[in-house]
C-alpha cells in the first residue's frame, strides 16, 4: 500500500464528515486552515444554529484500535490532542473524532461537545501526572473515546453516547 501522509489523512477525515453532513441536509464548508480550532463551519438552516467542527482524525488498523491501559481501562479508540484543548469550552463548537480503519475502510464518527472534551483532557492528564512521579509534564493529552459498561476513574465520553452524534447534542 501507498504511504498516505498526515495531510492526507486529514484531509481524508474532513471530507468524511463534510459528506455525512451533506447527507443530514447541513450546509458546511471547509474554513481552509485559517480560521483557529475550526476546520468546518455547519449551519442547519432549519434551526439556524452555526455550528463550529474540529476534526481529529486516526487512520490505523482495526487491530491497533482501543486499547486496555491500567490506568484508564478499556477504551475504543483515542486521539492525541494539546494542552491548549483543556480550556476550550464553546458551546457551539464540537470535536469529530474521525476513526478510519486502514485494512476495512470502515469510518466511524464520535462527535463530542468542547465542553466534554476540554473537561477529560484536563482530568486524564492529572491522573497520569499523579501515577508517576517520574512523569514529565508535557503539552501532550490524549482524548478517549470509552464503552459504556466500562468502570473509568473519571467521566469518560462513550460510544453509545457521542458516536455518530449528527444532532451535536450536548
Amino acid at each position: 500500500m501507498r504511504h498516505v501522509s498526515k495531510n492526507q489523512i486529514s484531509l481524508a477525515g474532513e471530507f468524511a464528515v463534510l459528506s455525512q453532513l451533506a447527507l443530514r441536509g447541513y450546509d458546511a464548508n471547509l474554513t481552509l486552515g485559517h480560521t483557529k480550532n475550526v476546520d468546518i463551519l455547519v449551519s442547519d438552516s432549519g434551526s439556524g444554529r452555526m455550528i463550529k467542527l474540529e476534526v481529529k482524525t486516526k487512520f490505523k488498523s482495526t487491530k491497533s484500535q482501543g486499547g486496555s491501559p491500567k490506568l484508564f481501562g478499556n477504551y475504543l479508540s483515542s486521539w492525541v490532542m494539546g494542552a491548549k484543548h483543556e480550556k476550550i469550552k464553546d458551546p457551539n463548537l464540537f470535536y469529530c473524532f474521525v476513526n478510519i480503519s486502514k485494512d476495512a475502510k470502515i469510518v466511524r464518527f464520535f462527535i463530542v461537545p468542547s465542553r466534554i472534551v476540554a473537561d477529560y483532557v484536563r482530568k486524564q492528564h492529572e491522573i497520569w501526572l499523579k501515577a508517576r512521579k517520574s512523569h514529565v509534564d508535557t503539552s501532550m493529552r490524549t482524548f478517549r473515546i470509552g464503552i459504556e459498561k466500562e468502570k473509568y476513574p473519571i467521566l469518560t465520553p462513550t460510544q453509545e453516547k457521542y458516536e455518530n452524534n449528527w444532532d451535536f447534542k450536548k
